[in-house]
């Protein structure tokens, strides 16, 4: 049964792999395997000796540091739960999501975050800091409790255990909380390992926040359960705090940053997620513990551009509304089910009943299955525009505006509208030095599009607006943008 949780696939990496290394920071850290192990159990003794029992939760706010690493996987290994913050959020935002969770702690830096402090302070949860020394010292607590292994190694993880609490971006709604167990978590990095042939002979170098499903699970604990090297980059040599805290590193920034580390051709694979507009690789989620689909690597399969690749290590497929398969190259939404998806969101009835229909997780995405077994998505079901009764998806739109020789970003969006209840209206940027005209984009759309889908109102621009983590957020930002108002999608 150990061997199904995430803590026992790390357990048997080290037992395997005790001398190699798995945790750098260049000029003050150097961990192997056995001593990474070492430091995670007398951490987690020290979070029993605090009153820490298993089921609780535990949040934890940090830039990625090597006391991150090691109290995250302590939190788990004492069979609690880990709840990572983002370290820019506001107090508030500290609020709401301790809350939520029902944080009985926080650890934090010895240098602190004051917006977490006063949260904490408020809330009246206790408030613990973090530090190591160096490579050769333990962790120690602001709280200096006693450590004693032995109420360690009493405890074995069980795969039910609750150990990850992340909450959905909350872009169209009041974030939800998503709890993952140890099986979902041990079950998408076995996933993550075998899609991209991680070895212990791989090094990874984290540039994306640890805090964030994608670097945790994606660079550092599908490299550590593959007895692999992760790197953890100096503060500056990756970009300043606030990127990275708010989103992470833009997927070109990753390439050109890690090309100043290694040369181009020994970078195996920089992953990148989805956008609205722009590259697709690979496709992932919360309430997937992360990955849901990838283009495999060259050696393993065709890599298919415009298709975010074929499932991994779950069952997926388009149903209709009426929940029924779909045939190849049929739009529908996409719904997976799998021991890496989440059995539902916490306290949110209403969100699980619309979420898990027919024996499947519904992922809110519209797409196609090709006759490979590629997954191409079409858009969101919240993003698609209600005009008249005919659904419309914006990326299609989109799509096609970006064919226009003299567009250089495009993106379409709904407004209110007493007729139709919605219409379509979109926004360019025109290339550089070029004269682009409303009439010449509304012209353009008649030509390539169905009438009912030709944007109503055309705004070129010389911006579009971006949410935190720099994607687009059409409906919201796009209206309040262009229009002064709010479409509340």
């Amino acid at each position: 049964m150990e061997i199904v949780t995430l803590t026992g696939l790390l357990n048997r990496a080290a037992a395997e792999f005790p001398n190699r290394r798995a945790l750098s920071v260049s000029g003050k850290f150097y961990l192997t395997h056995a001593q990474l192990q070492r430091l995670i159990d007398h951490a987690a003794s020290l979070l029993v000796a605090s009153g820490i029992l298993p089921g609780d939760v535990v949040a934890l706010t940090f830039p990625n540091t090597v006391e991150l690493v090691i109290m995250f996987l302590a939190v788990i290994r004492c069979r609690a739960t880990a709840a990572p913050l983002n370290p820019a959020y506001t107090a508030e935002e500290f609020e709401f999501y301790l809350s939520d969770s029902e944080s009985k702690l926080l650890l934090i830096p010895t240098e602190g975050i004051k917006a977490a402090e006063a949260a904490a302070s408020k809330l009246n949860v206790p408030l613990v800091s973090v530090t190591l020394k160096d490579e050769n010292s333990k962790i120690n607590l602001s709280s200096n409790p006693d450590s004693n292994l032995d109420s360690v190694h009493q405890l074995v993880t069980d795969p039910a255990d609750m150990a990850l609490f992340l909450h959905t971006s909350g872009t169209t709604s009041r974030p939800k909380g998503v709890p993952l167990t140890q099986l979902n978590l041990g079950t998408s990095v076995w996933n993550i390992k075998s899609v991209y042939e991680l070895t212990e002979s791989d090094s990874t170098v984290i540039v994306l926040p640890l805090f964030h499903v994608h670097g945790l699970l994606a660079g550092l604990l599908s490299s550590l359960v593959s007895g692999a090297a992760v790197t953890l980059p100096a503060a500056d040599h990756i970009g300043p705090p606030r990127e990275q805290a708010r989103g992470g590193v833009p997927k070109v920034k990753v390439h050109q940053k890690l090309q100043r580390v290694f040369s181009a051709e020994h970078i195996r694979a920089a992953k990148g997620g989805v956008r609205r507009t722009g590259t697709r690789g690979l496709r992932h989620d919360r309430e997937a513990s992360h990955l849901m689909a990838s283009n495999p690597l060259p050696t393993s399969g065709p890599n298919k551009a415009g298709s975010v690749g074929k499932p991994v290590g779950q069952e997926m497929a388009i149903l209709n509304e009426q929940g029924e398969v779909q045939p190849p190259h049929s739009n529908g939404e996409v719904c997976i089910r799998g021991l890496n998806v989440t059995k539902g969101y916490k306290n949110n009835p209403e969100a699980n009943k619309s979420a898990f229909q027919f024996g499947w997780f519904h992922t809110g995405d519209i797409g196609y299955l090709d006759s490979d077994g590629y997954l191409h998505l079409v858009g969101r079901i919240k993003e698609l525009i209600n005009r008249g009764g005919e659904k419309i998806s914006p990326i299609e739109v989109d799509a096609v505006l970006l064919g226009h020789p003299n567009v250089a970003q495009a993106v379409a969006f709904g407004v209110p509208d007493e007729k139709y209840g919605e219409e379509i209206n979109c926004a360019v940027i025109p290339k550089e030095g070029v004269n682009l005209e409303e009439a010449d984009v509304t012209e353009y759309s008649k030509k390539n599009l169905a009438s009912f889908k030709v944007p109503k109102k055309v705004f070129v621009t010389d911006f579009l607006p971006k949410t935190d983590s720099n994607r687009q957020n059409p409906a919201e930002d796009c209206s309040r943008a262009f229009l002064g108002s709010s479409v509340g999608r």
